[in-house]
């Protein structure tokens, strides 16, 4: 005889019609609608391995959105939490130094290359440390360029 199940699925009515209904209309991403039927499943009395089996998923998948129903609710077991994000490597001010050093030139140079973006924002003491990527990043996502090329300005 096996071990019970800690989390066991027992859906209200209300509950299971939601999920039927989920199912049956597509209008949802394929993760939530395999949840759905998982949770289907699992209410049934079905195995774990059982219902990963019909479901074409892992029995440690099955058991995790088991515990999540149980723990928080249908919603909690269907939707994931948004995730943090990392906060940015440069603030406004200091995005802004790094364009208005953009727009100048540099020392014995033609144009400016990200380490040398890089190590002048360490110079002026903008930042502690900083890669040569993020400046990149930080520079595409504002649209600017190193003066190299000029946008939109015919010269002819």
């Amino acid at each position: 005889m096996g071990r019970q199940k800690q989390f066991v699925v027992v859906l209200t009515a209300d509950e299971r019609h939601t999920l039927t209904d989920m199912t049956r209309k597509g209008v949802h991403s394929a993760r939530v609608m395999t949840r759905a039927r998982l949770l289907l499943l699992s209410d049934q009395g079905l195995k774990d391995r059982d219902v990963a089996a019909r479901a074409g998923i892992s029995t440690v998948t099955v058991a995790a959105i088991r515990r999540k129903f149980v723990e928080g609710g249908l919603q909690a077991a269907l939707y994931e939490k948004a995730r943090p994000k990392q906060a940015p490597k440069l603030n406004a001010q200091q995005t802004a130094i790094l364009i208005a050093e953009v727009c100048s030139t540099p020392a014995g140079r033609e144009t400016w290359t990200m380490q040398l973006l890089a190590d002048r924002l360490l110079t002026l003491g903008v930042v502690e440390s900083i890669s040569d990527e993020t400046v990149r990043r930080t520079l595409k996502k504002t649209r600017s360029n190193r003066g190299k090329f000029r946008v939109g300005v015919s010269l002819r």
